[in-house]
Order: C-alpha cells, then sequence, then structure tokens
C-alpha cells in the first residue's frame, strides 16, 4: 500500500490512535475491494448450520461482520502464520518457542489478553520488516492452505454464508495484519476484511503500525469508517465474536451474536439479551473456552516442545 505517515504514541491520544487504526483498516479493506475481484464462495457442506432470524434478502444497506480467532478460526491468525514463517526460516528456534507459548496461552485462556496479543504483533512486526509487502502476501497464501484452511469452523462458516445467500456484504474485522485477513476473506468469498495495517513505504514494511493494532474500540471505528464510505445502516447490521473485548462492535450494531463465547461475553451476552453459538464440543471445551479433544493435544505437544526446548537453552 502507499506510504502512510505514521504518528507515534508519545503525539497521540489512545483514542486518536484507534480512530486512525479504524480509519487505516477502512481504506485498506476499500482498495482491496476496488483493485481484487471477489471470486464465489467456495460450496462446503457445514455441521450445525444454523441460519440467523434475518438477514433480510436484497437489504442494501445491511451487512455482518465478523471477528476472526476463536470466532470463525480455531486459534490465532497471528500465530498461525509465524508458525508458517518460521518453516521458512524467517526467524530462529527461540522466537519460535516464543510463538507456542502464545499459542498455548490463547487456547488455553479461550480470550485475547491484550498484552500477549502486543507482545505477539511486536513479534511479527520485527519479523516482517525490511521485507517486502508482495512476498508476504504470496507467503500468506501458502500458509492458509498449510495451517489455516482446516481450523475454520463450519458452524461459523454457514453463518457467513447465509448472510451471503441473501445479498449481503460479509466482512472480516480482526487484530490480525490486514494482509493475512485479507487472504482469508478471499478464500471464504467473504466480501473484505479490516485488520491491523501495518506502515509500509515503497511496498516495503517498516516495522511500525499505523495507529492502534485493531483491537477493542478500534474495531468499532473501523467498523463505523467503512459503514460511512459504504452506505450501511448499522442497526440493520449483525456482529459476530467470541471475546468481551469485542463488547464496542458488537454494541454497536442491531443484531449482536456472542460466538464461542468466552465467560464474561457470555455473561454480557445473556444479559444483553444477545443470541448465542457455540459451535466448541466437550464439557472442558465449554467451561473453559478451548477446544476439544485433538485440539487439546495440539496445544499440550506444543507447549512441552517449547519447554523442553527453553530448557536446553539453559
Amino acid at each position: 500500500m502507499a506510504a502512510i505517515r505514521w504518528l507515534t504514541p508519545r503525539r497521540q491520544s489512545a483514542t486518536e490512535r484507534n480512530v486512525l487504526a479504524g480509519e487505516a483498516a477502512a481504506a485498506a479493506a476499500e482498495a482491496a475491494l476496488a483493485t481484487k475481484p471477489r471470486p464465489q464462495a467456495a460450496q462446503e457442506e457445514a455441521e450445525e448450520a444454523q441460519e440467523p432470524p434475518f438477514p433480510v434478502a436484497g437489504d442494501p444497506r445491511a451487512a455482518a461482520f465478523f471477528d476472526l480467532d476463536n470466532t470463525v478460526m480455531q486459534g490465532a491468525a497471528l500465530f498461525h502464520f509465524g508458525r508458517g514463517l518460521y518453516k521458512r526460516h524467517f526467524f530462529d528456534t527461540r522466537d519460535l518457542v516464543r510463538f507456542a507459548w502464545q499459542q498455548a496461552y490463547f487456547r488455553m485462556a479461550g480470550s485475547e489478553d491484550p498484552e500477549h496479543m502486543q507482545d505477539a504483533r511486536d513479534s511479527a512486526l520485527s519479523i516482517v520488516k525490511g521485507h517486502r509487502v508482495e512476498e508476504l502476501m504470496s507467503i500468506g497464501e501458502e500458509i492458509y492452505d498449510e495451517y489455516m484452511a482446516g481450523k475454520i469452523w463450519p458452524g461459523t462458516r454457514a453463518l457467513a454464508q447465509a448472510h451471503l445467500d441473501a445479498g449481503q456484504r460479509v466482512w472480516l474485522v480482526t487484530a490480525a495484519p490486514v494482509e493475512t485477513a485479507t487472504i482469508i476473506a478471499r478464500r471464504l468469498g467473504l466480501t473484505g476484511a479490516l485488520g491491523t495495517v501495518a506502515e509500509s513505504v515503497d511496498g516495503v514494511y517498516t516495522g511500525r503500525l499505523v495507529g492502534e493494532p485493531l483491537h477493542g474500540p478500534a474495531k468499532a471505528e473501523a467498523v463505523r469508517a467503512l459503514a460511512m464510505s459504504e452506505d450501511l445502516d448499522l442497526s440493520r447490521c449483525a456482529a459476530y465474536s467470541d471475546s468481551h473485548n469485542d463488547i464496542p462492535i458488537l454494541s454497536l450494531v442491531g443484531h449482536p451474536y456472542a460466538i464461542n463465547p468466552d465467560s464474561r461475553l457470555r455473561k454480557h451476552a445473556r444479559a444483553e439479551g444477545w443470541r448465542l453459538r457455540d459451535y466448541r464440543t466437550g464439557r472442558k471445551a465449554a467451561r473453559i473456552g478451548i477446544p476439544a479433544a485433538a485440539g487439546m493435544g495440539a496445544v499440550a505437544g506444543g507447549a512441552a516442545a517449547a519447554i523442553a526446548i527453553s530448557r536446553r537453552r539453559k
């Protein structure tokens, strides 16, 4: 993307940085939509497909906004992307240990912790600094096939398809890099994606962000900016998320859904009368908010490997 002026945190308040991040995400999403044709959605059978009581077919001012991590996809897209970069020798084993621990924490907690997510984003920014945007986009396509395609929740995918079938636009809204989010949206046949925008100059990453990561209030700012440019009526729109961090965006729309909710979002959703969907299986998953069975094995294996490598380095 074209060079974007970056303002340091010292010169901006948190609100200003959130607004800047939201506007940057909306601008990036609009640019991607204008320059790239949207392919037909893949035809796939979804488990536990549950159509919402709306959308109203043919409503041009309605749209749906989906959080990505643990809502559309099991785990965090940023961690899966990091795994793919490690395979391609973008960083060393020490960085892999950090990514493994972050992924294990994320899945066991079942919700986003701002400090851990910030650490992951800082790691990713340092890794991609100096690389071309075009290069990372190409690699991202490969990483999606290797690590992400099999982690899409079929039930959430079916909800998104219901909106598409009604002629509505569907957007991912995520703290993941906008390039990664755009790849996932395109592969799922969605309209586009709002994501964290990393600064680039002449097509090369600088290692800095434009504003804040697209998290919490920044997501709401991005949706507001997109709604204005796309002439959407937010009271007729829907939003889906698993995390209490996304209460700002869920409160912004007329049709909020809690999907695989963490405990705080579940409590809030019940108090507000929001609809809930849970596509996880197993009593333990319902209690602590992680995929059961095979998912736990993967977490345990990754954590064990991280411990072993860490001990050998001491």
